[in-house]
């Protein structure tokens, strides 16, 4: 059965009715609230990205992935399909999940605790720089894939569309600092900008991050330059 297309998120609805309320009572509408878009951070699990050469063979010719539930950004996805990651030290994590659709190249995104408990050294990266990382082994009902290179820790980063980069005065490739509230409030100082124009705002962080800060979709975060 496919899946219903995606609805309109919370954060977006809330969104537009603050900036409706502060304009009917006639206050002065915040700068948060004058935002094009709502700042929403996701923590994002360990999970991989793979071809489709790469899902034909761990999984049978012809195959192809199949959307379970569907992501934040524009036409992304988390499929049914999860594969097996052999690490160096002979240890596997099992049900590692494919977000789909499918890329170019081959990579999986895994946090620091996930790295040092499989053995591997994994760099800090922005995601599809692959160049240098280290190699695993997948495993799928069909067969067997060798990564020669892409296991990354994903570098901290926003996705953001170009109405979005003007509103915050930013381009590709700076980088920007995220306030994290809560009782273990944080700021991170190094926060990746990536734009396109078909990305919607959204803050990545891995788990480690998220567990550090008690992350939850209450705490308050603000958007810095």
């Amino acid at each position: 059965m496919p899946l219903s297309p995606p609805t309109p998120h919370r954060a977006e609805i809330e969104h537009l009715v603050r900036r409706a309320l502060y304009q009917r009572l006639g206050k002065a509408v915040p700068r948060f609230a004058l935002a094009p878009h709502p700042v929403l951070v996701n923590v994002s699990a360990r999970h991989c990205h793979l071809t489709a050469q790469a899902v034909e063979t761990l999984f049978g010719k012809g195959r192809t992935l199949t959307p379970m539930k569907w992501l934040y950004q524009k036409d992304q996805f988390a499929a049914e399909e999860s594969v097996t990651l052999i690490g160096p030290r002979s240890r596997v994590i099992s049900n590692l999940r494919i977000l789909g659709p499918c890329r170019d190249f081959n990579q999986v995104e895994l946090a620091l605790t996930d790295s040092i408990a499989l053995g591997f050294d994994v760099p800090v990266r922005q995601s599809g720089t692959i160049a240098g990382t280290p190699s695993c082994m997948l495993m799928g009902p069909a067969g067997f894939l060798e990564m020669r290179e892409g296991v990354i820790r994903a570098a901290p980063h926003v996705h953001m569309a170009p109405t979005d980069a003007e509103f915050y005065g930013v381009k590709s490739g700076d980088f920007m600092r995220l306030r994290i509230g809560g009782p273990c409030a944080i700021t991170f100082e190094r926060l990746l900008v990536r734009v396109h124009a078909d990305f919607k705002l959204e803050v990545h962080i891995d788990t480690d991050e998220g567990n550090a800060c008690m992350f939850t979709p209450d705490t308050p975060v603000e958007l810095l330059k």
